[in-house]
């Protein structure tokens, strides 16, 4: 099992499960995380009550890790390479210069620009006059905006390149997916339909991430036939991630984006996810239900007649 780091949302759940009167290695499954993990941020982040409440429990491991943090920083280590920057500071070097100097002089990296940036804005403010830039603080580049929209363009297709025969619906192998939220935020089901059948795939997500909504999806159509398998129209959440290809390789689909705010263009999918709050309605916490009760309200649904299809059902239409 991969290791998955507690955050202050999972912290927040697991004190849900434990109030919900589940075990350690019940909430420890429902989380997707390994039994140990969850007995020790039990133990180290429990009140003095001996109860455990996630907000709580966050704030004590975020004071722990600053703490920790502080004692193994490099400047705070090597007494003489703080003397050494305070130094070459009060001589107007920039931390850049400082910090190439050094690599020059050593043959590797001692230390990066960006920590002697940090050093002065946060331990050593008197020093702010002697960089040439004083008015704001250090702020490290990441790309222009149009470079990171470029960019962001190149690993994602636009529902506008979407071929025009998805639009007519004439064909069975056009998808549409999202995920349904539950109160918890944290978990949630991974809905995809088709868009001519109105057949529908679900799977739980104990945890959101990218790379396993991903592995997810992958794993939905790994039993759907290939001629059944041509588009898929997505949303812009960030748990589908920034790209898609990994995941056109994997399912042999052609990927594209809706435009953000523009439900419609999901509608398909929408109204499957309405069907679905019939069986999970809002307010209700996701870690309560499991995937057997999902497959079986999916299954409901998919043998539903449908007023458009001439009371067929979706599997009947899908199966064709």
């Amino acid at each position: 099992m991969s290791h998955i780091q507690f955050t202050r949302d999972s912290r927040i759940e697991l004190a849900i499960l434990l109030n919900a009167k589940k075990n350690q290695s019940e909430c420890a499954r429902i989380l997707g995380m390994h039994r140990v993990s969850v007995c020790n941020e039990i133990k180290f982040n429990k009140d003095d009550d001996g109860a455990y409440r996630g907000v709580h429990a966050h704030k004590k491991a975020m004071s722990r890790r600053k703490k920790a943090k502080e004692k193994f920083k490099k400047l705070n280590i090597d007494k003489e390479l703080r003397k050494y920057i305070i130094r070459k500071i009060n001589l107007f070097w920039s931390p850049e210069q400082i910090a190439g100097r050094l690599k020059k002089i050593h043959g590797k990296t001692i230390i990066c620009h960006e920590t002697i940036y940090d050093f002065i804005y946060n331990e050593r403010k008197d020093l702010i006059k002697c960089l040439r830039h004083q008015k704001s603080k250090y702020r490290r580049k990441r790309g222009t905006y149009i470079r990171n929209t470029l960019n962001k363009r190149l690993k994602i297709r636009k529902i506008e390149e979407r071929p025009e025969i998805v639009n007519t619906r004439s064909r069975i192998g056009d998808w549409e997916n999202d995920t349904v939220i539950g109160k918890e935020k944290k978990q949630r089901i991974l809905t995809s339909v088709e868009r001519k059948s109105g057949f529908g795939l679900a799977d739980k997500l104990e945890v959101v991430t990218a790379e396993i909504v991903h592995r997810k999806e992958a794993k939905l159509f790994k039993n759907i036939p290939k001629n059944k398998r041509h588009t898929m129209t997505r949303d812009n959440g960030v748990e589908f991630g920034d790209y898609d290809r990994d995941l056109e390789s994997k399912t042999d689909m052609k990927v594209y984006r809706a435009t953000p705010y523009h439900s419609w263009e999901r509608g398909s999918n929408e109204n499957w996810n309405g069907l679905l709050r019939q069986y999970f309605p809002k307010g209700m916490y996701f870690a309560t239900i499991t995937q057997v009760e999902i497959t079986k309200a999916v299954r409901a649904l998919n043998n539903r007649p449908r007023k458009r299809h001439n009371y067929s059902t979706p599997r009947e239409i899908f199966n064709v």
